[in-house]
């Protein structure tokens, strides 16, 4: 059965390399990406995401130059979400896609809610950016 896709887009006025560097930086996570957690931990190689009483390991592609930003996201239940995110460049300024896949047994209610949480999180990357410009 085919999954649910959508893809989320913000364009922000900074260049692509700027956004890719601040956006792969796990450390950034709770202050651009509260949607997925509000709290980041280090332990040695590995970092987690405070979520509500739990946390969840975010892991990202490794650094590129082309922009990618897959990550996975290990759930309390050991099961992984592959999540595709790019920075895509246009001149100075960049588009950044996420794209939102529709999880096994998820309502139509939680896939807007969770799709209205990752578009609040890229419009408030693209702010925090945009302002530090």
């Amino acid at each position: 059965m085919p999954t649910e896709t959508r893809h989320l887009t913000v364009r922000i006025d900074r260049r692509a390399e700027d956004v890719y560097e601040y956006a792969a930086n796990p450390a950034n996570i709770p202050t651009w990406a509260p949607g997925l957690g509000t709290s980041i931990e280090r332990v040695g190689d590995e970092w987690y995401v405070g979520i509500g009483d739990g946390r969840v390991k975010v892991a990202f592609a490794a650094p590129n130059p082309f922009g990618v930003l897959d990550h996975e996201v290990t759930l309390p239940t050991g099961e992984v979400v592959s999540i595709p995110m790019r920075v895509i460049a246009d001149g100075g300024a960049c588009e950044v896609v996420f794209t939102l896949r529709r999880q096994p047994d998820m309502s139509s209610a939680d896939f807007e809610r969770d799709a209205g949480l990752v578009q609040a999180d890229l419009d408030r990357l693209k702010r925090i950016l945009e302002a530090a410009h």
